[in-house]
């Protein structure tokens, strides 16, 4: 399954089950890890919102029909949670990212550190850090889309639901699309309560065949919030050009 607790805090992250984290990636292309992020983190960054020193850049989301909200990058440095968040989580992903990439032959090899691929990453201009806290409104949603950002991009990414469906908002629902070669495209809806964690493919994942691995395209969007305000952080461990 791609769903599983266990009970997290920020900073216990070698709590984490690594081998049912990897099933779940292998068999999904995601997984859910539940209340990962503690109340006070969460509604910290919320509170940091409006707070533009934070941020190297704020994006209109309906201004580039990318949907309809806004998020903010933030600037190096990071904040310290967040910079810790992508060296903690990275190095939990390595294997399964390698794996995928033997599945599908493809002859690439991610760094085992955080570090070093962001310095892989520099060494392609690729500077500006892509951590993102996003704001949607009533009406506001997110077109399918990848986060790739340059020659260099790392095949998972995570997203943290801030706010609390049901409470401070409804809609919302944060939903995965797999382009399958010659078939029609299948759509995944993920409800995610306040504080969890989806980790999932940032462009593709290999599906085993009758004829060995192929790969299977995925974009992710959010669906029309109804009501309310619906606030997410995302989490990129690859820098953009």
């Amino acid at each position: 399954m791609a769903y599983f607790s266990d009970q997290l805090h920020l900073y216990s992250m070698k709590e984490i089950d690594a081998t049912e984290l990897h099933k779940s990636l292998q068999e999904s292309g995601y997984a859910i890890i539940q209340n990962y992020l503690s109340d006070y983190l969460g509604d910290s960054l919320i509170h940091n919102f409006d707070k533009n020193e934070l941020y190297r850049s704020s994006v209109d989301m309906e201004r580039y029909r990318f949907g309809k909200g806004l998020y903010k990058y933030f600037t190096y440095p990071l904040p310290d949670d967040i910079q810790k968040m992508r060296e903690r989580i990275y190095p939990l992903l390595v294997e399964v990212a390698n794996n995928w990439m033997g599945h599908l032959g493809i002859n690439k090899e991610f760094p085992t550190s955080h570090h070093e691929l962001i310095s892989l990453c520099h060494s392609k201009n690729q500077l500006r850090p892509t951590p993102l806290i996003l704001k949607y409104q009533k009406g506001g949603y997110n077109t399918l889309h990848q986060d790739l950002y340059g020659e260099v991009f790392f095949p998972f990414q995570m997203v943290i639901v801030l706010s609390q469906p049901g409470v401070d908002f409804t809609g919302g629902e944060f939903v995965l699309v797999e382009q399958v070669p010659r078939a029609q495209s299948k759509a995944e809806v993920i409800n995610l309560n306040k504080g969890d964690a989806l980790i999932f493919t940032t462009n593709f994942k290999p599906v085993k065949g009758s004829k060995g691995y192929y790969k299977a395209n995925i974009k992710h969007g959010v669906s029309t919030i109804r009501s309310g305000v619906r606030y997410a952080l995302g989490i990129i461990f690859h820098d953009a050009i």
